[in-house]
């Protein structure tokens, strides 16, 4: 059996393991309802941190953004659907404790803030990405996406993650917790082509959560249900990390 193929299914077997060992000490998985803020409260930008860098356990990356819509379906945009999943998943983490820090907050691209950086706005995009767990001290960046397939009857979610073990486990809890949820059986991949991950030195995954060019996929994603319901898969992923991992 190739190493790779070796590799993997020892990380699921480790990955099984572990959830049950959390479920074991307390740990639970976060509810798939809607998770409000406190009445008067700004969940995305919390008092304590208004004149200060914050420090994250988790970079909750909300892909494209402004001008760059990502991929589409009629007046469909990848982006919103991003924010949506991203901000219902910050307000998961909060309610069970975690630090999450979201880089954007709403439609804008990040490639705005980034200036001096003389090369494409793409390229000025994934530096501010890529950049931000330098400025924050930061445990795991994730990165939220949606995919598209020539072939609209491909569906499911894919975790892509960094060349390494810790983001292999983070990879692996996350793909789990969203195939059960959809009911898939997609095994998380390694990304080393991927701008982001090769530059992030913290472990890192893209989330792609299913298949917008699938229409039971679209539903789901276009939902506000199906969305927190995605948001809670990888909430769930995260925890059971973040209960294993040093």
């Amino acid at each position: 059996m190739p190493l790779l193929k070796r590799f993997k299914r020892a990380a699921i077997r480790a990955a099984s393991l572990a959830v049950a060992a959390c479920a074991l000490s307390g740990w639970s998985a976060p509810p798939a309802g809607e998770v409000d803020p406190p009445v008067g409260a700004n969940p995305l930008f919390p008092s304590h941190a208004e004149h200060a860098l914050p420090s994250a356990e988790v970079i909750i990356d909300a892909g494209h953004g402004g001008i760059d819509g990502g991929t589409h379906v009629g007046d469909i945009l990848e982006k919103d659907i991003n924010l949506a999943i991203s901000r219902k998943l910050y307000l998961i983490l909060r309610s069970h404790g975690v630090r999450a820090v979201l880089n954007r907050t709403g439609d804008y691209a990040l490639s705005d803030d980034n200036r001096w950086h003389r090369s494409s706005r793409h390229q000025r995009d994934l530096s501010q990405r890529g950049g931000l767990p330098d400025e924050l001290d930061a445990g795991i960046f994730v990165s939220i996406h949606v995919n598209w397939s020539k072939r609209s009857g491909t569906r499911g979610p894919i975790v892509i993650h960094q060349e390494e073990a810790h983001s292999a486990l983070l990879g692996t809890f996350i793909q789990q917790g969203l195939n059960r949820q959809q009911q898939s059986k997609f095994l998380p991949q390694s990304g080393g082509k991927f701008y982001v991950l090769k530059k992030i030195k913290i472990p890192s995954v893209i989330v792609e959560t299913a298949f917008m060019s699938n229409a039971k996929d679209r539903e789901m994603l276009t939902s506000p249900r199906g969305q927190t319901r995605i948001a809670a898969a990888i909430a769930g992923g995260i925890l059971a990390y973040r209960c294993v991992s040093p």
